[in-house]
């Protein structure tokens, strides 16, 4: 039990969309913070994947202390759950646990969203940031600049 008071609180909190931070990837997807970490007192994370056809995403990796889900709203998100891709979507839901191995991406000809749960709610809004500042400089990593990059954020290669 992680309420013990005798009766209820006004604690809600409110999140207006205009509120929510977005940042654009390289490859024109529209990530949109819905409810960070910050918002819900670190016990999960709600990120909106708004990407254009043909986008791309995340080859597959893993971490180890959050967990990761994925339900598609439109569109068709390829989803990786560690032993093959699969076709997600509208109301398809892929929890991965922490240390499962996943990816995603949309290889087709339409946008497609998706929303992202992550728990607990981890601060992982930094490393989508940080993902857009390196495309919005144009910077190409080198491959030892993206495994510091990785795990400083707890994503590993699989």
């Amino acid at each position: 039990m992680t309420y013990t008071a005798e009766f209820g609180a006004v604690s809600a909190l409110h999140y207006p969309e205009a509120a929510q931070e977005r940042m654009v990837m390289r490859s024109g997807t529209v990530g949109r913070f819905v409810a960070p970490g910050t918002a819900t007192q670190g016990r999960f994370g709600l990120f909106e994947w708004r990407m254009p056809a043909r986008a791309g995403g995340a080859d597959a990796h893993f971490h180890r202390t959050f967990s990761e889900s994925f339900y598609v709203v439109s569109g068709t998100v390829r989803l990786y759950g560690g032993s093959g891709w699969i076709d997600g979507r509208p109301g398809d839901f892929l929890h991965v646990p922490e240390g499962g191995v996943h990816g995603f991406r949309n290889d087709s000809d339409a946008e497609a969203v998706m929303l992202i749960l992550f728990a607990p709610g981890i601060p992982r809004e930094a490393y989508f940031r940080e993902l857009a500042e390196i495309a919005a400089a144009g910077r190409t990593l080198s491959e030892e600049e993206w495994t510091d990059l990785f795990a400083r954020h707890d994503q590993y290669r699989a």
